[in-house]
């Protein structure tokens, strides 16, 4: 092996190590944003990630990123990174914008869908299901997105898409809300709700999948405002249990 080969792969190994550590620390860290283990405005400092997960600064300011780019974190102006706070007062502004993808998405995914998109939408379907059946709310909150975006992506339009996308990732911690004001343990209700828009879908009834994806943004947006007044008036806390 020449020299320059071998500083070349030595430099390709080091990259490969660099983003497993990124990875690790990103996965590590989203779990705990979305399980809301870390409070919104909780300081997410290199330093101490740094000496917490035995790395260097670069895999943990490259994990960073990632988070902030997902809505999951957030840049102050003096460069510190903290946890994204969750702006309730902007909820009615963010479920009108919500409700609106959900319905303009399903309903356009009725009208272009490819067979190939339909079968990723309903493998989806089932995986939330199997999600739903294990009580796993990580996996939910996931294959929740992956489900929501595979129909985005086949109503074929970039923008509705790129938008939808936002906001469902800005969204997790809400509905990890959700998922939680259920203990977790979701009527089968919601699985068949997914499963009826995949019908409406593969039927290219689109007034059917408009009026369906209405529906189920209605009641999912009903059931957080609950939980939302609950806690207020209970003094529940919306942060981690502390118990």
């Amino acid at each position: 092996m020449t020299k320059a080969k071998a500083i070349s792969t030595a430099t390709e190994a080091k990259t490969r190590v660099r983003g497993l550590g990124a990875r690790t620390v990103y996965d590590t860290l989203r779990q705990s944003i979305l399980e809301l283990q870390l409070e919104p405005g909780s300081p997410l400092d290199e330093v101490t990630l740094s000496e917490r997960f035995d790395m260097s600064r670069t895999p943990i300011r490259e994990a960073l990123v990632r988070l902030v780019a997902e809505g999951l974190a957030k840049t102050l102006p003096n460069r510190n990174t903290v946890v994204a706070t969750i702006d309730f007062e902007q909820l009615p502004v963010y479920f009108e914008a919500l409700t609106l993808m959900y319905r303009v998405t399903t309903r356009s995914a009725a009208v272009h869908r490819q067979d190939q998109q339909l079968l990723k939408i309903r493998e989806l379907a089932s995986q939330y299901g199997e999600a739903v059946k294990q009580h796993d709310p990580l996996g939910m909150i996931q294959v929740n997105r992956d489900f929501h975006m595979a129909i985005a992506e086949a109503g074929g339009n970039a923008y509705f898409t790129t938008l939808f996308g936002r906001l469902l990732d800005e969204g997790r911690r809400i509905l990890r809300l959700y998922y939680r004001s259920f203990d977790d343990n979701l009527p089968r209700r919601y699985v068949d709700e997914h499963e009826e828009m995949v019908r409406a879908i593969q039927a290219r009834d689109a007034d059917k999948a408009d009026e369906l994806a209405a529906a189920h943004a209605a009641q999912i947006v009903a059931q957080i405002q609950s939980y939302i007044a609950r806690a207020t008036v209970t003094g529940i806390a919306l942060g981690p249990d502390r118990s």
